[in-house]
């Protein structure tokens, strides 16, 4: 009897905890946070570091400005990022970069348009009344999502149901066997 009301709470035990692994959570659009592509670059009168998601649809890129030493960032500076496949098969678009003041730091934010996955250059384009600068990088743009493994990863719930009930009906014939060998 013991052993029956111990099988019985792990049973409910793990039916609770998938129950609660299954839950909704509160999504993004991205797996991760942005990552650096430039860092601390001095850029005509700025110093810069270019992050991104690059996320295939829409990608962000975050330029984060400091001042160089002793001067002060321009009031009236222009911040653009220029996205192009490095095959070549589109032409560069350049994207405006909008201010923003949140965190405490002087950051401008673009969103940038990539068709599909591949390699892309980049480039940012900073221009004001002290001066104009370019810094060049390259990222992948990556598939929302896990990629290939999308599939895997949303089989794996029926997969586990399958071999649940499978070991379920395995138990349930050995135990018949058992009550009819008796």
């Amino acid at each position: 009897m013991k052993k029956r009301q111990t099988v019985a709470e792990r049973i409910s035990f793990s039916l609770a905890l998938a129950l609660w692994l299954m839950l909704p959570a509160p999504a993004n659009a991205h797996n991760g946070p942005p990552f650096p592509i430039i860092e601390n670059h001095r850029v005509g009168p700025c110093i810069i570091s270019l992050w991104t998601h690059p996320d295939v649809g829409t990608g962000a890129f975050f330029v984060f400005v400091e001042p160089i030493p002793g001067s002060v960032v321009p009031e009236d500076l222009k911040v653009q990022v220029g996205v192009q496949p490095e095959s070549g098969r589109l032409p560069e678009v350049i994207y405006t970069a909008d201010k923003d003041h949140s965190g405490g730091q002087l950051h401008y934010k673009a969103l940038a348009e990539f068709d599909r996955q591949e390699f892309w250059r980049v480039r940012l384009i900073l221009e004001s009344s002290q001066g104009r600068g370019e810094e060049f990088s390259r990222v992948e743009a990556t598939p929302v999502g896990f990629g290939r493994w999308d599939l895997l990863f949303y089989l794996l719930p029926f997969l586990a149901v399958g071999f649940l009930w499978f070991r379920g009906m395995s138990r349930r014939r050995n135990r018949m066997k058992k009550l009819q060998a008796a």
